[in-house]
């Protein structure tokens, strides 16, 4: 059968069976609907959805939102079927080995790295700039940041009123009496990053059970954050900041197809799209919950129509209150937007609640990683149970039962990431992984209804095949719109895996046998 071969949706199941050699099943629906949110609101709403607005789609990001949204529901109800079906960790590197076969399901194993661990390593970059941020900027510019950034500083003697960062094209604006002034820093390392990492791996380590206990506490403090933020920013709103709707075709620096109008629309999308990666997450977590069955739909799609709610609320409120010009204004925007607009347009509570907002950030920051951490120990953890990994990634602590040896490389690949790479470059790597992966698993469960068509479903999508064909197209449009460099770097990355699958993962199968 060679790379085609498949495992039995039988095998499958008597693998989830096996509670000896297998995770904990501890997890209900409650915590799964946590863990999605856990791993949903984090960096995408608070960053990416200024960067959005600024560089694509202006007020209608919100649009953007809804688009992404139903990109992800239809992806959603296809995976709520799989989970049911197959209650085994995996996610959807599991689905494609009983639909697509070995070599689909490589693929998109290999696709997940670009999800969760670099998801992870984009969250962490920003929960560095934002612990700094709160801090006060004590943080050396060298030591939270990696060394293909810098920044740029004009002291007080030219103009006063102490130190001003500047873009490089301001820069060149100035004469040479004042370039001459320009002290430019580059980083070297992302402490903070690397810091927040290592302890949610330590947390990940000691138990599912006490990560989800940690997880619930921080959803329950971001939500009721973002919360407040649309209660109060609501009176602030100005309706001319929403006017026009949609970018102008003929807006400065807005000429491209995707970064105006309908298409700018689009183009949003596919960039708030790492707002959404995360409900997905929770299918990792099928075989330590306790009724998978009945507990995965409801976490995959609970956590997915409570964010989009949230997540269209806080963007029009936001936009509301600042105009989107103001976030492409690097010493406004993107990575501070909220703070930005509460101290400029809600004075009244800028004293406290920038503060209250930070805080609620890095806290979500935090669950975001700790979800994505775990989503990617789980799915190495059944690679490597089917020999397509070495074993060391199976290995479970002999107290806690949790995979702490894949937990510990993930660091360390996790950690290198987040230490030396900018967090744009992982942020879109990380979106175009995941839409990828989202495509084949809408068209596994038109495969897996033709092949397989009278195999107990708990959970049903409805309308096979016109969903999942809708989310597989709205997926490839928004994977079009990336930047041409992401899908060239994905691509890269794409060839790199399949020659260590045949190079390694092949020969080492266990499907690799006569019998099968």
């Amino acid at each position: 059968m060679g790379i085609f071969r498949k495992k039995s949706v039988a095998s499958l199941l008597a693998q989830a069976a096996d509670n000896e050699k297998g995770l904990k099943r501890t997890l209900g629906p409650g915590h799964l609907v946590a863990l999605g949110i856990g791993a949903i609101i984090g960096a995408g709403l608070f960053v990416r959805t200024a960067a959005a607005s600024a560089e694509a789609a202006g007020p209608a990001v919100t649009l953007s939102f809804v688009v992404a949204a139903i990109a992800c529901a239809f992806a959603g109800l296809c995976y709520a079927e799989f989970s049911s079906m197959i209650p085994i960790s995996g996610s959807a590197y599991t689905y494609a080995y009983a639909t697509m076969g070995e070599i689909a399901a490589w693929v998109i194993g290999w696709s997940l790295v670009l999800e969760y661990a670099l998801g992870a390593a984009t969250v962490s970059i920003a929960w560095s700039e934002y612990l700094n941020n709160l801090m006060g900027g004590v943080i050396p510019y060298k030591w939270c940041h990696s060394p293909f950034e810098h920044v740029n500083l004009l002291y007080h003697h030219v103009f006063k009123g102490g130190v001003t960062s500047i873009s490089d094209d301001v820069m060149r604006a100035f004469p040479e009496a004042i370039r001459s002034t320009v002290i430019t820093t580059h980083g070297l390392v992302n402490f903070p990053a690397l810091g927040i990492l290592l302890a949610l791996t330590l947390l990940l380590i000691k138990g599912t059970q006490e990560s989800a206990f940690v997880n619930a506490i921080i959803v329950f403090l971001k939500v009721a954050i973002v919360l407040l933020f649309i209660f109060l920013g609501w009176n602030y709103m100005n309706p001319a900041n929403h006017t026009p709707y949609f970018i102008p075709a003929d807006a400065p620096g807005h000429g491209g197809m995707f970064q105006h109008g309908w298409g700018g629309v689009l183009g949003g999308a596919a960039i708030v799209f790492f707002a959404f990666i995360g409900f997905d997450a929770v299918s990792t977590a099928a075989q330590e919950a306790k009724n998978p069955k009945r507990d995965m739909p409801i976490g995959i799609l609970g956590s997915l129509v409570v964010c989009t709610i949230l997540y269209v609320l806080f963007s029009y409120v936001l936009t509301g209150v600042a105009s989107w010009h103001e976030f492409a204004d690097p010493a406004k925007g993107k990575e501070a937007s909220v703070a930005y607009a509460i101290k400029t347009y809600m004075t009244k509570y800028a004293g406290w609640l920038p503060n209250m907002v930070t805080l609620a950030i890095l806290a979500g920051f935090s669950s975001v990683i700790l979800v994505m951490l775990m989503g990617q120990s789980r799915v190495f953890f059944s690679m490597a149970n089917d020999g397509l990994l070495p074993k060391v990634f199976s290995d479970l602590h002999p107290k806690f039962r949790t995979p702490y040896k894949a937990n510990w490389i993930l660091f360390v690949f996790v950690g290198s990431f987040a230490a030396f790479i900018p967090g744009s470059i992982a942020g879109d790597l990380t979106s175009i992984g995941t839409l990828f992966a989202f495509m084949l698993v809408c068209a596994g469960v038109i495969i897996m209804r033709k092949t397989d068509p009278d195999h107990p479903r708990p959970f049903r999508t409805p309308f096979v095949p016109f969903f999942p064909i809708l989310g597989i197209l709205i997926c490839f449009a928004m994977i079009i719109s990336l930047p041409s460099n992401t899908q060239l770097s994905a691509l890269v990355w794409m060839l790199v895996g399949l020659v260590i699958y045949f190079s390694y993962s092949k020969k080492r199968s266990k499907l690799n046998t006569p019998l099968n």
